[in-house]
C-alpha cells in the first residue's frame, strides 16, 4: 500500500505544527519549511480544519494550530479518514475477468486492514519525538514533543 501525496504531507503538517510555540503557523512557512506548494497545502489544511484536528484563523496574526486533542487520534484513522477509504484493488474498472474465482481482493483488503489497526496501536504524540521535561507549566500534551 502507497500513502497518497495527500496523506504523506497532511502527516507532515500534523507533525510540524505540533511544536508548540506563541504565534500560529502560517501556510507560507510550512510550504517552504516542508517544500510543499501552498495551494497544496491550503486544500490539506482546509481539509484537515473540517476533521477538527486543527484551528485556523485568517488575518494579522492568523494562521494554523494543532487541536490537543489531534495527539491522541489513533494514526490509523487520521491515514483512513486522509487516504479517503481508497481501495487497495479495482476490480470493477475496468471489469476484472477474473474476479468471479478471485480470492486475491479479499485478502489484500484484510491486510489494509490489518495495516490500520496496526496504526491504531500508536497516536500522533507517539511518533513526535520526546523533549526533556522542564518546569511543571510545561506539561500540556503539546509541550512535551517537538519535531
Amino acid at each position: 500500500m502507497q500513502l497518497s501525496k495527500f496523506t504523506d504531507y497532511a502527516l507532515r503538517v500534523l507533525m510540524y505544527i505540533s511544536r508548540p510555540r506563541e504565534m500560529p503557523y502560517t501556510i507560507a512557512e510550512i510550504a517552504q519549511d516542508l517544500h510543499v506548494s501552498q495551494n497544496h497545502l491550503v486544500k490539506i489544511v482546509h481539509f484537515m480544519g473540517k476533521q477538527n484536528w486543527i484551528v485556523t484563523s485568517r488575518g494579522k496574526g492568523g494562521g494554523v494550530r494543532l487541536k490537543p486533542e489531534a495527539l491522541f487520534l489513533p494514526m490509523g484513522e487520521i491515514v483512513r479518514i486522509l487516504q479517503g477509504g481508497q481501495p487497495i484493488v479495482e476490480c470493477q474498472t475496468p471489469p476484472c475477468v477474473l474476479r468471479r474465482h478471485c480470492g486475491l481482493k479479499g485478502l489484500l483488503d484484510d491486510a489494509v486492514e490489518q495495516f490500520y489497526q496496526n496504526l491504531n496501536q500508536h497516536t500522533l504524540a507517539d511518533v513526535l519525538e520526546p523533549i526533556n521535561l522542564g518546569t511543571p507549566s510545561q506539561n500540556s500534551p503539546i509541550a512535551l514533543f517537538h519535531l
